[in-house]
Order: C-alpha cells, then structure tokens, then sequence
C-alpha cells in the first residue's frame, strides 16, 4: 500500500462520505488515510470501515485532518467544507469539493486551495452528469442562432431531505447554458398572470420527493420542436464513483483548478 493515493474523507459519517470510503478501500491504487467529521457526529472514535459497512480498516473517524493524506474528498457541510480547505491550503493538499449552498467568502476560501494545490469543485460528481453538461453546452452554442429563438428549461426532482433549492446542478447547467446563449434572467418558478415568457431567461423547477437521488432534465424548447437532455441517478455510486475518479485524477497533479472534464478526458 506504500504507493497507494492516501485518501482522506471529510464528512465521512455521513451517507456519501461511508459510500466513498468503501469504495476507495475497494481500489488497490487507493488508501483510506483519514476520516473526518464533525466532533457533534457522535462518531468520532469509532472505526470507519465499520460505519461503512465493510468491517474493521484501522482508521477512526477524526475531528480534525491527520498529516499522512493525499488528497481530500469533501461531502459535508458548507462550513465543513470552509475548514478542511483551510487546512488544504495550509498543508498543500489536493481537494476534491462536492459540496453545495457555499456563501461567497467560502467559496473564496475553497478556491485558494488552487493557489497550492490541485482542486476540483463540482456540485455533482457523478460522470454521466458531467457528460451530459457538455452535451448541453454543444446544444446550446450550436441552438443559440436560431432564428425561431430558443426557450430553456430546467426541471430538477431530489429527495425529500435536500436543503437547498434550485440543486447545485440545476444551477451549473444554467450557468453553462447562459455562457453560450446570452441569457439574462434565471428564474424559479413560475405563478400568477406573468406574461409572455421572454426568450432571455432559463427557467429552474425543483421537486422534491421521496427517496429520489437525483435526476435533471435540460429542455429546448423551440418552435415546431424539442430537445431533453435527462439524466438520472439510480443510486448514490453515481456520485460516489466520481468523486474516488476525481481523487485519483488530481493526487500529484500541479496546483491549478481542474473540473470533471478533465476526469473524463473531454
């Protein structure tokens, strides 16, 4: 295991964070070096590999972020994710950030990790969603001088416990879409006598129900004819495969940002 990636996982109590620890002890290129959660957990102490259900590994859930790691690969909390950046940047440790809802001086602490370190930030880690944000970024440059005009929607469904609203995702292809097509206005719904609807904004619809671990619909809509672009999540590996594929990819990589494209290669 000496050449293995020393992989540490912060908020590794939570559902995402035992998921990505069996999977990584699963990859022979990869080590679990440390996990991290908050001391509130009630799990600090208490061995990792048997949280995530593939028996005694060695490792202890921590407060805080031992010095043997690699990279970091981060599903926990805003505030979570803010100070296991810090400490990255301090110790120059590569990170791998899938948390959503970041207030803007988080954010600015997250991307400072790029000035010493490789960093990723994605709001989905999974692969096929990142695939499907380049297809929509192809449809929208190559839609966005139709003469007929089109009009983007995008219809996002999670589970019931999901705090925030639009999902980071539903926020992502928006913003990739804008880049191409110009649009100005991003709203959130819709009710009430509100007119026409004008061609420069996207509209975001977000459902939440049951168990559901994501799936989001890009729509097209043009006259005469429309374009979807759906993906959907079956199981939270999804998002769990890509972040272990993210971790692989940035460990030794220079300092810099880096986005899932690069993962895939596209």
């Amino acid at each position: 295991m000496s050449d293995a990636i020393r992989v540490g996982v912060n908020g590794a109590g939570g559902r995402m964070g035992r998921r990505i620890v069996a999977l990584t002890h699963a990859d022979p290129a990869l080590e679990v070096a440390a996990a991290v959660d908050a001391e509130a957990s009630g799990l600090v102490g208490q061995d990792i590999g048997e949280l995530a259900g593939i028996g005694t590994i060695g490792i202890a859930v921590e407060a805080t972020l031992p010095e043997n790691v690699d990279v970091v690969i981060d599903f926990s909390t805003p505030e979570g994710l803010a100070a296991i950046a810090s400490i990255c940047h301090e110790r120059s440790i590569a990170l791998v950030a899938a948390t959503t809802g970041l207030e803007p001086d988080q954010r600015t602490t997250v991307e400072s990790v790029a000035d010493v370190a490789g960093l990723i930030v994605a709001p989905n880690m999974s692969l096929a969603v990142n695939l499907v944000m380049k297809l929509a970024v192809d449809a929208a440059r190559a839609l966005s001088s139709s003469p007929g005009g089109v009009d983007v929607e995008i219809v996002e469904r999670h589970h019931r416990f999901k705090e925030d609203s639009p999902s980071g995702t539903a926020l992502k292809f928006g913003e990739l879409i804008a880049a191409e097509m110009g649009q100005t206005s991003h709203v959130h719904g819709r009710e009430g006598r509100i007119g026409q609807r004008p061609q420069d904004e996207i509209g975001y619809h977000a459902l939440r129900t049951g168990d559901n671990v994501g799936e989001h619909t890009i729509v097209f809509g043009m006259i005469g004819e429309t374009i979807d672009l759906t993906v959907r999540g079956q199981t939270r590996d999804s998002y769990a495969y890509g972040a272990v594929a993210a971790a692989a990819f940035l460990a030794g990589q220079a300092p810099g940002t880096y986005t899932m494209n690069d993962v895939l290669g596209l």
